[in-house]
């Protein structure tokens, strides 16, 4: 098996703010401006953007590394991995039902007031791409005429690991509930409760719930085995040569099967990233002038290499993120505190806030005055 490179789960180190004007919303803001403004020797002039799970926070999704996140919260979370997943029956049922309660949550959430002014970044010629860590599609449906690359796929499809049919998900979902009615029921349950819909982690971890960024919900003490899962329609009907896909006769998925498994469109941990999808993230990044990180810490290797590369390519590299990413020092080692934002910013500001305001700097073309800072309230289900 080939060695899986696996993210940090531990804390990264408090960010250093530079320039040093940067460590107030109005000096970020500033220097946010600098920097996306500033001159370039290379490229086509614009920024290309790669954000992480903290842009989608405000939207009412857990992160992985924030005050509240998973690994922050959860000590002892692991992710399934693709090749558990191909192997096991068992954690397949494990993964869907998981997934079945916590689509709920994930489906009504929407993009926020961050994606949106990522867009309104692109209407002003400031940025030419975005790359997504995030499997939310938020970004997609917040600035359709801004070019997004998923990264790491998206959760609005399931798709076939024999013939690549991809299917909706929330079609997949009602025959997830079609095929499990006692989990429909107790899934009913936990939104009646508000179960689902409590967005106080606190409150989620008291009434025995454990909430992952991916549209995931562990609930202590459930019986997994139980759940059934539907195979891919297309190898039902049309094997592929020298497979076979048997079901029950409600539709479930049976393990005599050698193909016919559906998994979420998204990369798994110890799942290759497809090489197309590799090549035209590092064509964005090449054609870009400069790489601004939003709401990401880099913990994973596809998204650090990124940054790696544009900084090897004289890039300047700018984050804004509330907590630390791994690596950064050396991404702002040729740096002064001193000075503006043009050859590099360090910044750690919350998204909702820091990038609306950078947009309606950039549109009057002139000094931020201080901005207020409000006390964080998730975004409103539509």
């Amino acid at each position: 098996m080939p060695l899986m490179r696996i993210p940090y789960t531990s804390p990264l180190p408090s960010p250093t703010i530079i320039p040093s004007s940067a460590s107030t919303l109005s000096g970020a803001i500033t220097a946010l401006a600098d920097f996306l403004s500033g001159p370039t020797s290379r490229g086509n002039g614009k920024t290309v953007i790669l954000s992480g799970a903290g842009i989608s926070v405000a939207s009412g999704l857990a992160d992985y590394r924030g005050s509240n996140g998973t690994y922050t919260l959860n000590k002892t979370y692991r992710p399934i991995y693709f090749h558990e997943f191909c192997a096991s029956h068992e954690a397949r049922k494990r993964y869907w039902a998981r997934s079945y309660l916590g689509w709920t949550n994930l489906h009504k959430s929407r993009p926020n007031k961050a994606h949106y002014a990522v867009g309104q970044l692109g209407e002003l010629g400031a940025v030419s791409s975005v790359v997504t860590q995030n499997v939310d599609s938020f970004h997609p449906v917040a600035h359709p005429g801004l070019k997004t690359l998923e990264l790491h796929g998206y959760l609005r499809s399931t798709v076939c690991i024999s013939c690549r049919t991809e299917y909706n998900r929330e079609n997949f979902q009602k025959d997830l509930s079609d095929l499990n009615p006692a989990w429909a029921a107790f899934l009913a349950e936990m939104l009646e409760s508000g179960a689902l819909t409590t967005e106080n982690p606190d409150e989620r971890r008291r009434r025995g719930l454990k909430t992952n960024p991916d549209g995931d919900v562990d609930v202590p003490g459930v019986e997994y085995g139980t759940f059934r899962y539907p195979a891919c329609p297309a190898c039902l009907h049309n094997p592929p040569e020298g497979t076979k896909v048997e079901q029950a006769a409600d539709g479930a998925w049976l393990p005599s099967s050698t193909a016919g498994i559906l998994k979420p469109a998204v990369i798994m941990f110890g799942e290759s990233i497809p090489n197309p999808v590799k090549v035209a993230v590092e064509e964005a990044v090449d054609e870009a002038s400069r790489i601004l990180v939003l709401g990401s810490s880099l913990a994973t290797y596809s998204a650090w290499r990124l940054v790696k590369r544009a900084k090897e390519q004289g890039m300047p590299v700018g984050v804004l993120n509330l907590g630390g990413v791994r690596g950064e020092e050396q991404f702002f080692a040729d740096l002064s505190q001193d000075g503006a934002g043009g050859r590099g910013v360090r910044c750690a500001q919350p998204l909702e806030e820091a990038l609306p305001a950078l947009v309606e700097r950039l549109k009057q073309g002139k000094a931020m005055p201080e901005v207020a800072r409000s006390v964080f309230q998730p975004a409103p289900w539509a």
